[in-house]
């Protein structure tokens, strides 16, 4: 290792005799170095891996024993999938959230419920500091650290990665000469999975110029023909798929997933302004998310008024941009929440999807509030509320602020 990174220099607080250490633990490079160099610093460490349901069964097991391994006192998971969905991803399908419409922000989102989860975690241990395996290039230092200056005031935070500018080789070696040789080779991408989406970083996505390969995507057509998904919502929620009742509407949106992954839907990359102030490219691959809000969106046309959905546009934007630039817990955010909730209401109904290898199209929508069924007339059709006079006379009084405009400055007609 080079010397001017003191990684074997003492951590603020000396390890021995102080209080345990929380350590955000996803079983990645980082966070692993990190609670092995925490341990063998003298530190109580417990590794907390907060899911938000993007590991599997599996993967938590294989974290809980690189843990020990790793020497950890204790490592936990903690299950905020439920929380995530209750408190974020419902409010994102109110508001057909998509950053930049684009992309559904994904795995960012995930990450401030991830820092609340350790937060409490922290406190209810009585944590001296919460540790996590951030650089100091990306937004998620932002995330971890706000939520944790929040909610666990006065406790300490670790970011190794970050404040010695550590390389993935130097990390590599401390593990491998501390007697951990688990693999951590250095891939041409990076991937966060989450059940709102996997990003992908890396390779190709540092030149503007090009997009991702097939083989960067974790998820690839396995099914060749058309089929329809139909998604019934009560009030802007998921009730049902094809069909099927859902009372879980974590379980929902992973059917939904299941569905759309067969045809390797929602695939895309997102440009964007970061936290930090660069620019930032993301592939990302999903399925779910994306016809899930699509399915949305259409039966909000039928249901909802012009002005209900311009505003519920506006404030659905803030709310997104909110939630990616680490300002969940601003207090605005419950006020806009209660908006979209209201704004639900008469969002009942299925939405029926056509889907297509690589692609899907809205077909239409069969719902008890579709405001198209209306007695008053049948667009391009026939009027049934107002006559053929009274029609004239509206579009007459309609063009008066036009016709006194163009009556003063004739020279500006266009």
């Amino acid at each position: 290792m080079e010397t001017n990174k003191q990684v074997n220099t003492p951590l603020p607080g000396e390890g021995s005799g102080v209080g345990p250490v929380v350590v955000a633990f996803s079983g990645g490079l980082d966070t692993s170095y990190t609670v092995m160099r925490l341990a063998n610093e003298g530190y109580e460490v417990y590794a907390a891996c907060a899911n938000t349901g993007g590991f599997s069964a599996q993967q938590l097991k294989t974290n809980e024993e690189n843990a020990y391994r790793l020497g950890a006192k204790k490592y936990v998971t903690l299950d905020v999938t439920q929380e995530y969905y209750e408190k974020s991803l419902k409010y994102m399908i109110f508001g057909n959230v998509l950053r930049n419409n684009c992309y559904p922000i994904s795995v960012s989102s995930e990450r401030i419920f991830q820092a609340i989860a350790i937060a409490r975690y922290a406190k209810e241990i009585g944590a001296s500091a919460i540790a996590h395996g951030s650089t100091g290039a990306g937004n998620d230092q932002i995330r971890f650290d706000m939520t944790f200056l929040v909610m666990a005031p006065g406790v300490k935070i670790i970011t190794l990665t970050r404040d010695e500018k550590l390389s993935r080789q130097e990390e590599v070696d401390y593990l491998n000469a501390h007697g951990f040789n688990a693999d951590f080779a250095k891939l041409k991408y990076s991937y966060n999975v989450g059940i709102w989406g996997t990003s992908i970083c890396g390779g190709e996505l540092l030149d503007s110029a090009q997009g991702l390969p097939e083989e960067a995507y974790l998820k690839h057509v396995t099914r060749q023909d058309e089929s329809l998904l139909k998604i019934t919502f009560e009030k802007g929620e998921i009730v049902a798929v094809d069909g099927e009742p859902f009372t879980d509407k974590v379980a929902a949106i992973q059917k939904i997933e299941e569905r759309g992954a067969a045809y390797a839907i929602g695939r895309d990359c997102n440009v964007g302004d970061t936290i930090i102030g660069i620019k930032g490219r993301v592939g990302f691959e999903a399925a779910a998310p994306k016809l899930i809000i699509e399915a949305h969106r259409m039966l909000e046309k039928y249901t909802l008024s012009k002005w209900q959905q311009y505003w519920k546009d506006q404030v659905a934007n803030w709310y997104g941009m909110f939630l990616h630039e680490s300002q969940y817990l601003e207090p605005v955010m419950p006020d806009i929440e209660a908006m979209l909730t209201s704004s639900q209401r008469n969002v009942n109904g299925t939405a029926i999807l056509k889907l297509r290898p690589l692609g899907f199209e809205t077909v239409g929508v069969d719902s008890p509030d579709d405001l198209l069924k209306s007695k008053l007339g049948e667009y391009g059709e026939m009027q049934h509320g107002w006559t053929s006079e009274e029609a004239k006379g509206f579009i007459k009084v309609s063009s008066t602020p036009l016709r006194v405009y163009y009556g003063i400055h004739p020279e500006e007609e266009r």
